[in-house]
C-alpha cells in the first residue's frame, strides 16, 4: 500500500478500474462510540424518547447508509452488498452508545467505506434523535477494525491501536 489508487499518473482523481480484479467474498467490520449525558441514555435505554426508538431507526439508518455509500463518496463503487449488520450497545461509564457494523459483498472491490460510513450515518441519527435534550453528544473513535477479501487478503487492527 505505497501508493495512493484514486490518482492517476497526472495527479488527477479517478475511479479505480477494477474490472480485471478478482471476485471474492469481501467483509469489512468498522465501529465507533457517540458519547452523551447519562439522562440522554436512560431516554434511549427506557424507550420513551419523543421521537421514538432511537436505536432502531439509527440501526435502519445505518443499513441505508451502506447501501448508498457510492452516492456520498465520489470515487467510490456501487455494490451490491450481501449482507449489512448494524449492532447498537448502551454503555454506562461513561455513557455512550457503541455502534458495530458489518458489511459483505461478493465482488472486486472491498466494503471498508460501506462499514465506516454505515457507522458514521448510525452515529449521526442517534445525534439527530437527541439533539433537543443534549447538544453535547461528542461522536469519537470511528475505525476500521477488520477487513477481509480480495488481493490484499485479512487486516485486523491491532488491539493496541
Amino acid at each position: 500500500m505505497s501508493e495512493l489508487t484514486h490518482f492517476n499518473a497526472a495527479g488527477e482523481a479517478h475511479m479505480v478500474d477494477v474490472g480485471d480484479k478478482e471476485t471474492s467474498t469481501r467483509r469489512a467490520v468498522a465501529e465507533g462510540r457517540i458519547h452523551m449525558q447519562a439522562a440522554t441514555l436512560a431516554h434511549i435505554r427506557q424507550g420513551d424518547h419523543k421521537k421514538g426508538d432511537v436505536l432502531g431507526v439509527a440501526r435502519v439508518a445505518g443499513i441505508m447508509a451502506a447501501k448508498k455509500t457510492a452516492d456520498l463518496i465520489p470515487l467510490c463503487h456501487p455494490l451490491a452488498l450481501t449482507r449489512v449488520e448494524v449492532e447498537l450497545e448502551t454503555e454506562s461509564t461513561p455513557p455512550a452508545v457503541h455502534c458495530r457494523v458489518s458489511v459483505e459483498t461478493r465482488s472486486q472491490t472491498g466494503v471498508e467505506m460501506e462499514a465506516l460510513t454505515a457507522v458514521q450515518i448510525t452515529l449521526l441519527t442517534v445525534y439527530d434523535m437527541c439533539k433537543a435534550v443534549d447538544r453535547g453528544m461528542t461522536i469519537e473513535q470511528v475505525r476500521l477494525l477488520e477487513k477481509l477479501g480480495g488481493k490484499s487478503g485479512h487486516w485486523q487492527r491491532s488491539a493496541n491501536s
